[in-house]
């Protein structure tokens, strides 16, 4: 059974703006926890910030960083998770979480993928995880990239994901629609909109289109329609009857 990484404490640090620029590059500041500061945030303050505040952090190097995501980026995680569930779940082949899914990699290290499957013998006594933050490492991450997001940031996302353990990534780029999988950290295939996404040697037989994954739904054309039923009263006339 595939596990994390020995687990160790990490130095503590003191960071400073300058050294938060370096790190993720020009992200919104405000997206970086402050209290507790930057370099001493734990996965105990991940659990209550979620429990109080009902926000979502990751936790890297000890800061606290924001999870943002916009509703058409929200969507486009649902709509692939849900194609993943219904492929893994009929075959009990393990567990999809979804946005919302956070998950600890290490010590001082909880990301939480967009998407992510994680297969039984992955997790611990093959049991489904007890705890609000399990530490387990996913055969699939999958990430719907945001406006919020920047390079160096994902960059560094991705090259944990391998260092931990996980087989493959997707990077989902609405912008672009397209589709970056990535097998190592420093090797992807670029998919465009009429090219086959699959599940590779992690889930052998599931397949999409890419231009699937960002066809959002549409209201049909007869739904709700105009105007008022023939036999639905119009406000102030009478409908033909008579009270009692």
């Amino acid at each position: 059974m595939a596990a994390p990484s020995a687990l160790r404490q990490p130095p503590v640090k003191t960071w400073t703006v300058a050294d938060l620029h370096r790190k993720f590059g020009p992200i919104p500041f405000e997206r970086i926890r402050q209290n507790p500061p930057p370099g001493r945030g734990t996965v105990a303050d991940v659990e209550r910030i979620h429990d109080h505040e009902n926000r979502l952090y990751e936790l890297v190097d000890g800061i606290l960083l924001e999870k943002t995501m916009g509703y058409e980026e929200s969507c486009i995680a649902m709509n692939l998770g849900r194609l993943i569930g219904n492929f893994v779940i009929p075959q009990a082949l393990g567990l999809v979480a979804g946005p919302d899914g956070t998950i600890q990699l290490d010590l001082d290290l909880v990301r939480i993928p967009d998407v992510s499957f994680i297969s039984w013998d992955r997790l611990p006594s093959g049991e489904f995880p007890s705890k609000a933050i399990p530490l387990i490492v996913p055969d699939l991450a999958v990430e719907v990239i945001s406006q919020g997001n920047t390079a160096r940031e994902m960059n560094d996302k991705l090259r944990e994901y391998f260092e931990k353990g996980v087989r493959l990534v997707w990077f989902v780029r609405p912008k672009l629609r397209v589709v970056d999988v990535y097998t190592r950290s420093d090797q992807f295939t670029r998919l465009t909109a009429s090219m086959t996404l699959d599940g590779g040697d992690v889930l052998p037989g599931f397949s999409v289109t890419v231009g699937d994954l960002f066809a959002l739904p549409k209201r049909p054309a007869d739904a709700g329609g105009k105007g008022k039923k023939k036999d639905e009263p119009r406000p102030g006339k009478s409908n033909g009857r008579r009270k009692r």
